[in-house]
């Protein structure tokens, strides 16, 4: 197929071997461009590829893949970090999709792997990282998007498709002091581009999703205000996120009730497991116990999610806390023993099966 798949890398020795191998399946052009790197990165790259090119860094991820795009030999563009190895393409289907839309852009899977609570755990997003270059480009200096280039319309629902690409990234699976570098970094690019770009819904949505990872969730809930307060798409991905995100910092900030607030846009975006599993979690901190189980039975009806559990384990256990609490072991039991190997759900089974 004619794709070239274009990496930036800066010391990406611990993922550029594993990120070119999953690609080896698929004989897809390799297009790495290093912003820098002093460790073993461009050596291990050129087991997989010849086609190495090196951009002087000037703080703009944009500019640097727009670079890499320019250097691929074909213009079907897949757009991968060091950190995100191809778990699964389908070729046919793909193939089909760049010969009957050939403008629109093609959202990727990617499986997000992190650690939470000494467990591991996933997250999913679609993401538009696969499109042919004559029709796009990437802006923003950091958490870069791909638009459209001058002169042909604009990105909506109706100019994208689920490219069947999936994508499983490890970025987030790494210390806690490497997180908390990469969050400050972060948050000195976006407010740069702020400052220059002006008031803007998707800088303000990563800043505040960044001060959460810093947990200084004051300032988060300040951005997420101010991203909401604009005219957004309730459509789009990331506001949808947005909206979870400003429910899960109230209740971060002990806000209970004024998260309540959020059944008013309940229609717009209880269209997947994440936002339903908070109204529950919101419920649920507000003492309304019967409405929070039916939130979490209803969130396990629904395919829709981003967060892994929201939708099976993690709303059962929820569901069993409360019956335990509620002084029903019976209905607790049946709830855990729904979640599977759910470490927090095998726990307190235990713990039922020792009390007398």
């Amino acid at each position: 197929m004619p794709v070239s798949v274009c990496i930036i890398v800066k010391n990406e020795e611990l993922h550029i071997e594993e990120c070119c191998r999953c690609l080896l399946p698929y004989g897809f052009e390799i297009v790495i461009v290093d912003t820098g790197s002093d460790d073993r990165t461009l050596e291990l790259a050129r087991k997989y590829t010849d086609r190495i090119y090196h951009f002087d860094w000037c703080d703009d991820f944009s500019a640097a893949k727009n670079y890499a795009m320019a250097k691929a030999s074909h213009d079907w563009i897949l757009s991968l970090d060091c950190d995100e190895y191809v778990e699964k393409i389908d070729q046919p289907a793909l193939q089909k999709y760049m010969e009957q839309s050939p403008s629109f852009a093609g959202r990727i899977l990617i499986r997000n792997r992190f650690t939470e609570n000494g467990q591991t755990a996933f997250e999913q997003v679609r993401v538009s990282r696969f499109v042919n270059r004559s029709y796009y480009h990437f802006v923003g200096a950091v958490h870069e998007q791909l638009v459209p280039r001058p002169g042909y319309g604009g990105i909506a629902e109706k100019y994208v498709y689920p490219a069947p690409v999936t994508v499983l990234h490890v970025g987030y699976d790494s210390t806690e002091e490497e997180m908390l570098k990469k969050c400050r970094r972060n948050i000195a690019l976006l407010e740069s581009e702020l400052q220059l770009q002006g008031a803007d819904p998707y800088l303000y949505f990563q800043l505040g999703q960044s001060y959460r990872r810093l947990h200084d969730y004051e300032k988060a809930l300040r951005y997420f205000d101010a991203g909401l307060a604009m005219d957004v798409d309730p459509a789009m991905d990331y506001v949808q996120t947005m909206v979870e995100s400003y429910g899960y910092t109230l209740l971060d900030l002990k806000r209970r009730q004024d998260a309540l607030n959020l059944l008013g846009i309940y229609d717009e975006f209880a269209k997947r497991a994440d936002f339903v599993f908070l109204m529950g979690l919101i419920y649920m901190n507000n003492g309304l116990f019967d409405e929070a189980i039916a939130e979490f039975q209803k969130a396990t009806t629904m395919e829709e999610f981003a967060v892994d559990g929201v939708n099976s384990y993690k709303a059962d256990y929820n569901i069993g806390v409360i019956y335990e609490c509620a002084g029903y072991p019976e209905e607790a039991q049946k709830a855990y023993l729904r979640c599977g190997d759910y470490g927090a759900a095998q726990a307190r089974l235990q713990q039922l099966q020792q009390s007398p």
